[in-house]
């Protein structure tokens, strides 16, 4: 039975473990942190349970082909959202609901977009046929070469093309005149980790996968109920991880990585090696990479960082929604300034969820668990963070005031995870949030390969590789790296689990 290391326990690393499993593998994984899940995790203090980062996600069925290949039954339960969210504005002081029953939608813009009905028509039309013209052709496959690639590009009716020269904001301006409905529809782009200004227009097509195709998710109980469901299903098939061991170094004869050396100079050794760290970081920090160095990964374009809060309030809170967005009234200004810290952060844009509106175990009777997310600049362009409890108050301030409730008063529990806790606690470079960024130069062959450049046994699975960023993207990335190794080693027995 051939063995596989897995390095990381991100979404990515535990669906690939259970990928492997089933097809004859002993797998055994390692985490630097003291539990599984990577950002997909879990925080418990002072009574409250919050998910620390990802709060709902689209594309269900991606887990449905999971659980297929993997052969085991669905190890959590989804809930989906509906309102999907809400969108708040400073200036106006109006929120809108956003509905995928579009004569619903419609009836919350049409103050400001009387022909809202037709033009959604028309937007997710366009969106729609570009997602099922692209998305098995592109994004759910290998590449071997940037030419193959480009070839398969060709492939796609070429009536999509103005798509890839055109930003995201440009795409919806061109069906709505209302500011509102186009910075609501474009708030996709920071699922992104970008803004619509210098996200394209291709993704669009997430419009579509909201509010058509499968709409948003949560899962019952929170949704560290994943990591724990397929932790459960790993049980099964003998699936060990082994926490606080952080990968330092590698030996390797020829073409082949022999072991991964930890903190305590253990040796990890095992036939393949699949790594759900930061593709792009391990391969500068433990592969010893040129091409990958800190000075060429700064140049690089990389997600916003994430500047999160954690707070548990004494009193319950109806007027807040389970996923809510507050805007400013200067989107565009804020948009193209947050990247590079050239904008002041005492008026922030920021992602709220009321955990425990829906699951009401995150916190004492008659208490709430409110996660907060501001997307900030990485350290790059702003590498003091002693003022976060001054941006922590503004945020704090500015929601109470939003939603007519003294909420400072009120807070029994408080955390804050800044940029530098992400780069450390996760090995995000410079913070950043999801990863590598995606512009049209750093997606599919791209992107830095699942397959590494010099080991044949060496494999990357999550964020910073193919196809990309968020929870479905990294389930699609276990079935491409595993596909990978198939064709690269050929099949092992199939194993008959547990269900």
């Amino acid at each position: 039975m051939p063995n596989a290391l897995i390095i990381g326990t991100g979404l990515g690393g535990l669906t690939a473990a259970l990928r492997l499993s089933r097809r004859g593998y002993k797998v055994h994984m390692v985490e630097q942190y003291h539990q599984a899940g990577g950002r997909l995790n879990q925080l418990k203090k002072d009574g409250f349970t919050f998910d620390m980062a990802p709060s709902f996600f689209s594309m269900s069925y991606e887990f449905t082909e999971f659980i297929n290949d993997a052969e085991i039954p669905m190890p959590f339960e989804f809930i989906e959202l509906d309102p999907l969210y809400s969108v708040n504005f400073r200036d106006s002081g109006e929120t809108y609901r956003i509905y995928k029953n579009l004569d619903k939608l419609a009836n919350e813009f049409k103050a400001v977009e009387p022909d809202f009905r037709e033009n959604i028509d028309k937007y997710l039309n366009s969106a729609g046929k570009f997602f099922h013209d692209s998305s098995d052709l592109v994004i759910k496959r290998n590449f071997r070469n940037i030419a193959e690639y480009i070839l398969t590009l060709a492939r796609v009716p070429w009536g999509h093309a103005p798509k890839m020269l055109r930003s995201f904001w440009s795409e919806v301006s061109k069906y709505f005149t209302s500011r509102e409905v186009k910075e609501t529809l474009s708030l996709v782009a920071f699922f992104l980790g970008a803004t619509p200004f210098d996200t394209p227009a291709v993704y669009s097509l997430l419009s579509y996968t909201e509010l058509v195709h499968d709409g948003y998710h949560n899962v019952k109980g929170g949704m560290y109920k994943i990591v724990e469901g397929l932790i459960k299903e790993m049980e099964k098939q003998d699936i060990d991880i082994t926490f606080h061991t952080s990968i330092k170094s590698f030996e390797a004869q020829g073409d082949k990585v022999t072991a991964f050396i930890d903190q305590n100079d253990k040796k990890w050794e095992a036939d393949i090696f699949v790594v759900n760290a930061d593709a792009a970081v391990f391969r500068n920090k433990i592969m010893n990479k040129k091409s990958f160095s800190t000075q060429k990964l700064d140049k690089q374009k990389w997600t916003l960082a994430p500047f999160t809060m954690y707070l548990g309030i004494d009193k319950k809170l109806p007027e807040l929604e389970h996923h809510a967005y507050f805007l400013g009234d200067n989107f565009k200004e804020y948009a193209s300034k947050i990247f590079k810290n050239s904008i002041s952060l005492d008026k922030p844009y920021y992602y709220v969820t009321n955990v425990s509106k829906y699951n009401e175990e995150c916190a004492p009777e008659g208490q709430e668990a409110v996660f907060i997310l501001c997307p900030v600049p990485d350290l790059r362009y702003k590498p003091d963070w002693s003022d976060q409890e001054e941006l922590a108050d503004n945020i704090i301030t500015d929601l109470g005031n939003r939603i007519n409730t003294d909420i400072k008063n009120h807070i029994v529990s408080k955390t804050i995870y800044a940029p530098p806790f992400w780069e450390k606690t996760f090995g995000l470079h410079r913070g950043s949030g999801l990863g590598l960024a995606h512009d049209l130069n750093q997606i599919g062959a791209f992107r830095p390969s699942n397959a590494d450049e010099d080991y044949d046994n060496v494999y990357y699975v999550g964020s910073s590789t193919v196809p990309g960023t968020g929870l479905p993207m990294a389930v699609i990335s276990s079935k491409l790296v595993v596909e990978r190794i198939e064709k690269d080693y050929g099949p092992v027995h199939k194993k008959r689990t547990a269900v």
